[in-house]
Protein backbone atom coordinates (compact mmCIF):
# COMPACT_ATOMS: atom_id res chain seq x y z
CA UNK A 1 0.00 0.00 0.00
CA UNK A 2 1.44 3.40 -0.96
CA UNK A 3 1.23 6.48 1.25
CA UNK A 4 -1.75 7.96 -0.61
CA UNK A 5 -3.71 4.75 -0.05
CA UNK A 6 -2.70 4.73 3.63
CA UNK A 7 -3.89 8.32 4.07
CA UNK A 8 -7.24 7.39 2.49
CA UNK A 9 -7.55 4.40 4.85
CA UNK A 10 -6.66 6.66 7.78
CA UNK A 11 -9.48 9.01 6.81
CA UNK A 12 -11.91 6.07 6.80
CA UNK A 13 -10.73 4.91 10.23
CA UNK A 14 -10.97 8.39 11.76
CA UNK A 15 -14.54 8.64 10.45
CA UNK A 16 -15.31 5.21 11.94
CA UNK A 17 -13.78 5.88 15.35
CA UNK A 18 -14.16 9.64 15.71
CA UNK A 19 -16.99 11.97 16.55
CA UNK A 20 -18.36 14.27 13.89
CA UNK A 21 -18.13 17.98 14.69
CA UNK A 22 -20.60 20.74 13.71
CA UNK A 23 -18.24 21.92 10.96
CA UNK A 24 -18.15 18.46 9.34
CA UNK A 25 -14.73 17.49 10.68
CA UNK A 26 -14.11 14.40 12.83
CA UNK A 27 -12.11 14.20 16.06
CA UNK A 28 -10.49 11.20 17.68
CA UNK A 29 -7.74 10.85 20.28
CA UNK A 30 -4.43 9.23 19.46
CA UNK A 31 -5.13 6.59 22.13
CA UNK A 32 -8.32 5.47 20.37
CA UNK A 33 -6.55 5.16 17.00
CA UNK A 34 -3.43 3.52 18.41
CA UNK A 35 -5.31 0.96 20.52
CA UNK A 36 -7.85 -0.02 17.85
CA UNK A 37 -7.26 -3.59 16.62
CA UNK A 38 -8.36 -2.83 13.06
CA UNK A 39 -5.99 0.15 12.82
CA UNK A 40 -3.16 -1.97 14.22
CA UNK A 41 -3.74 -4.49 11.43
CA UNK A 42 -3.97 -1.85 8.68
CA UNK A 43 -1.13 0.50 9.53
CA UNK A 44 2.40 -0.78 9.98
CA UNK A 45 3.49 2.71 10.98
CA UNK A 46 0.49 4.68 12.23
CA UNK A 47 2.65 7.59 13.37
CA UNK A 48 4.24 7.86 9.91
CA UNK A 49 0.83 7.79 8.24
CA UNK A 50 -0.40 10.51 10.58
CA UNK A 51 2.63 12.68 9.78
CA UNK A 52 2.07 12.21 6.04
CA UNK A 53 -1.63 13.10 6.42
CA UNK A 54 -0.71 16.20 8.43
CA UNK A 55 1.80 17.27 5.79
CA UNK A 56 -0.97 16.97 3.18
CA UNK A 57 -3.30 19.03 5.45
CA UNK A 58 -5.76 16.13 5.71
CA UNK A 59 -5.50 16.03 9.50
CA UNK A 60 -4.36 18.42 12.21
CA UNK A 61 -2.93 17.74 15.65
CA UNK A 62 -0.60 19.44 18.10
CA UNK A 63 3.06 18.55 17.80
CA UNK A 64 5.11 16.83 15.16
CA UNK A 65 5.41 13.29 16.46
CA UNK A 66 2.89 11.36 18.56
CA UNK A 67 4.09 8.72 21.01
CA UNK A 68 2.01 6.10 22.80
CA UNK A 69 1.43 7.00 26.43
CA UNK A 70 2.82 10.53 26.26
CA UNK A 71 0.35 11.74 23.62
CA UNK A 72 -2.65 9.46 24.26
CA UNK A 73 -5.01 12.40 24.82
CA UNK A 74 -3.94 14.45 21.80
CA UNK A 75 -6.92 15.10 19.54
CA UNK A 76 -6.51 14.34 15.87
CA UNK A 77 -8.89 16.23 13.60
CA UNK A 78 -9.85 14.98 10.17
CA UNK A 79 -10.43 18.27 8.41
CA UNK A 80 -13.82 18.87 6.85
CA UNK A 81 -13.96 18.76 3.08
CA UNK A 82 -15.08 22.19 1.82
CA UNK A 83 -18.24 22.11 -0.29
CA UNK A 84 -17.70 22.49 -4.02
CA UNK A 85 -17.86 26.06 -5.30
CA UNK A 86 -21.11 27.03 -6.94
CA UNK A 87 -20.73 28.55 -10.38
CA UNK A 88 -22.70 31.80 -10.47
CA UNK A 89 -22.47 32.07 -14.27
CA UNK A 90 -25.79 31.36 -15.92
CA UNK A 91 -27.81 31.55 -12.74
CA UNK A 92 -30.47 33.57 -14.53
CA UNK A 93 -30.10 36.74 -12.44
Amino acid sequence: MNIEEEVERLKEEIRRLGKIQPDGSYKVTFRVLFNDDKCANIFEALVGTLRAAKKRKVVTFDGELLLQGVHDNVEITLNAIPPPAVNAVGSGN
